[in-house]
């Protein structure tokens, strides 16, 4: 088989060529006893037309990547040696980039390095926390209860985060078919009225010529709008990538009336449940809260606990430093307050993140409840007006033929 090979040499020089080899993990092996540092191995179809394609992102399903260490404790837990667990394990992975990095880590591994350095060594395709629990398994001698830990906290996660996302898919499509009905009737079905309307001569109501004149204008300036509007979107995409921009977003959400309050229960629950996981594997309070500032999705939340681990180093209390940013609800700083002055920290975040979880699903619920119904009602009155303004001068004309 042939393979296109990247390779960078001991220079720091990066070349590329095609290798004849039995099987991707035998190259490898060869270049790497060269002195080459294997970039990436992409077997060649011979005979084919070469192929053009948009670089894909780098990506590892958390499903996969779940499923995978449950895998790995159950083989650590009947005794099996990490290297030959890893070696068994890569073999069914059919995500093509999570199989080369479990290549690389088996290798790596095999090689006298620890596991945990094996993933980090990997960037931010891993979550922080990972990495961090793995440490703190190997340092503890406890990898596969850590393993079996994370899975656990995993799987939460996701759960919450699949609710909250199941909750906002009936309203969104919804409001996008709404969004549809209404543009089929302003662009297509307003402009036949209005060539209709036109040759009588009428005086029409004034609702019928504003809701005429919308429909004019969109559609002479149709595709401007559609220009000016893709425009604006990626000005705004443009701008929340800088840094600290999105930060500002996040912030101004939690101060969102109803959406704030799920959001930041969202956050606390989230960073609660990861500093648990973290301390019961053995990590300091302070190391801990660095992890679980890279590892939670509101980066305002981000900004601030690099100021709490900070406060935290020299000698604050957690609960105080967090009360000061106005980071958590008051119940939740109670809790972390009685927590650490009982010494049962780690207890007292497992049941913060258990209570907000509950409080988030019973906001879904109540929010779904509400909003489905208000939605209908909205676009319902939005479409009933517009077809009044559309029938209306007809029905003054046959009041006035009668």
């Amino acid at each position: 088989m042939e393979f296109h090979c990247r390779l960078v040499t001991s220079t720091g020089e990066t070349s590329e060529g095609v290798y004849d080899a039995d099987d991707e993990t035998q190259l490898r092996r060869a270049m790497e006893d060269k002195g080459f540092l294997v970039l990436s191995l992409t077997k060649r179809r011979v005979g084919s037309l070469p192929s053009f394609s948009l670089p894909r992102r780098r990506r590892v399903r958390p499903y996969e990547f779940t499923v995978f260490n449950q895998e790995l404790a159950t083989l650590l837990a009947a005794g099996m040696p990490l290297v030959q667990s890893l070696d068994i394990l890569r073999q069914r992975v059919e995500n093509d980039t999570f199989s080369s990095v479990l290549d690389d880590v088996c290798e790596q591994v095999r090689g006298g390095t620890s596991l945990s350095d094996a993933f980090e060594s990997h960037g931010d395709l891993f979550p922080r926390v990972y990495t961090a629990c793995l440490m703190a398994g190997e340092k503890s001698g406890s990898l596969e209860e850590i393993l079996r830990r994370y899975v656990s906290y995993a799987r939460m996660i996701a759960s919450v985060r699949q609710k909250t996302i199941s909750a906002m898919v009936y309203p969104i499509i919804l409001l996008a078919l709404s969004v549809v009905v209404v543009a089929i009737i302003v662009l297509r079905v307003v402009p036949q009225f209005a060539d209709f309307y036109s040759g009588l001569g009428a005086t029409l109501p004034w609702i019928t010529r504003v809701i005429m004149t919308v429909s004019g204008t969109l559609s002479q300036y149709f595709f401007l709008i559609l220009a000016g509007t893709l425009a604006a979107v990626s000005l705004g995409w443009s701008w929340l990538r800088r840094p600290g921009h999105g930060a500002l977003v996040d912030r101004f959400l939690l101060r969102v009336p109803g959406v704030g309050g799920l959001a930041r229960k969202f956050a606390a629950s989230q960073l609660s449940r990861t500093l648990a996981t973290l301390i019961k594997g053995g990590i300091p309070l302070v190391s801990a809260l660095d992890v679980a500032a890279r590892a939670i999705g509101n980066r305002y939340f981000c900004e601030q606990l690099s100021t709490v681990s900070r406060d935290v180093r020299e000698g604050r209390a957690l609960s105080e430093s967090l009360e000061t940013r106005d980071m958590f609800p008051p119940v939740a700083i109670k809790m972390i307050e009685v927590g650490e002055s009982t010494g049962a920290l780690q207890d007292m975040l497992n049941s913060i993140s258990d209570f907000f979880d509950e409080e988030i699903e019973t906001s879904l619920t109540r929010f779904m409840a509400m909003v489905e119904p208000l939605l209908l009602v909205i676009m319902g009155l939005i479409i009933a007006v517009l077809l009044l303004a559309l029938y209306m001068p007809l029905i003054q004309l046959g009041s006035y033929v009668t």
